[in-house]
């Protein structure tokens, strides 16, 4: 089975951190939102990959290809166009009898093996209290009718999640060609829904099936929430660090340095990070960052950014330099 993962987005508001790294490269829970993704598909079956990337797609391609072993591509998604404009680059990796599409700005929990192992298309939803900031999916007898991008009024409360396995792979290639030849776009965009929803007019049959995860990664808030969720519910056993105290549930790289620390609950400590004299709990600590004699809570710290000083909130971005007096 192929996926195709678009990771292009330059991810505004995750500012300043993705000014210099993608927002697909983003730590959370002990790795990147990406490793997330990629772990879980080659963990259900997935045995290559095609990569949608635009903004500091570099990195993505180094991050990739120095851990992951299975075949991948990487398609450059020259203009920001949208997620429909996205896999329409991709689609000569359209082919064969199946194609898993998943989008790289969240962490999604499904039974994977399960969904791969379905006939027909489908859809991964979820209910939500308010459908109008998402794709939304109406659903009769079973199978999907309708696909709307964020409705002004819903036609359900079913948000689609961003994870689509497609059984008619050439199908879905003349429905984007033809979505992007007519120009059918929605506030500058081109969206999947839009393609998926000519092919269900074309006859496609298509159903949904339930994600029992969902965490969103798009702002600084959601960062945090999905750290603290992914943490909550993979249960990492919290490493032992001498002359330091690690809270569970708490994540700390093996060649991060920790000492005369207090660290957790609810943090995640990246590669090469060092904390010292400090307390740290409900964060995120991204690789090689340096914190000395701080008290940091609901924050975000950099790539090789360093504080130094007192009890503080902070979203510092990469290679920043703040001492707190």
């Amino acid at each position: 089975m192929k996926a195709i993962i678009p990771v292009a987005g330059v991810g505004r508001r995750l500012r300043p951190h993705t000014h210099t790294q993608p927002k697909a490269l983003m730590h959370v829970a002990g790795r990147p939102i990406l490793g997330h993704i990629l772990d879980e598909l080659v963990a259900a079956g997935v045995d290559e990959v095609a990569l949608v990337v635009g903004h500091l797609g570099e990195k993505v391609e180094e991050y990739v290809r120095g851990r992951y072993r299975i075949p991948v591509h990487f398609v450059e998604q020259a203009e920001p166009l949208g997620n429909g404009h996205a896999i329409y680059v991709a689609r000569e990796h359209l082919d064969g009898d199946g194609v898993l599409i998943i989008m790289g700005d969240t962490i999604i929990k499904a039974d994977l093996p399960r969904v791969l192992a379905l006939r027909e298309s489908a859809i991964g939803i979820q209910e939500v209290a308010d459908p109008r900031r998402f794709g939304v999916v109406e659903v009769s007898d079973g199978r999907v009718r309708r696909l709307v991008e964020k409705p002004e009024v819903p036609p359900s409360n079913l948000a689609i999640v961003g994870v689509y396995l497609i059984r008619s792979p050439r199908l879905l290639r003349d429905c984007l060609e033809r979505m992007v030849a007519e120009r059918r776009q929605a506030r500058g965009e081109y969206w999947l829904a839009d393609a998926l929803q000519l092919m269900v007019e074309a006859g496609e049959p298509m159903r949904t099936f339930r994600t029992t995860g969902w965490y969103d990664c798009g702002t600084p808030e959601a960062l945090l929430e999905a750290n603290r969720e992914l943490l909550r519910s993979e249960s990492l056993a919290p490493p032992r660090v001498d002359g330091s105290v690690v809270l569970p549930p708490s994540f700390v790289d093996p060649s991060a340095r920790v000492e005369g620390s207090v660290v957790g609950p609810f943090a995640s400590v990246a590669e090469g990070a060092r904390v010292t004299n400090s307390v740290i709990r409900d964060s995120i600590v991204n690789a090689d960052a340096t914190l000395d004699g701080v008290l940091l809570e609901h924050s975000i710290i950099g790539e090789h950014a360093s504080v130094v000083g007192r009890a503080a909130r902070i979203n510092l971005g990469d290679s920043s330099e703040v001492e707190l007096g």
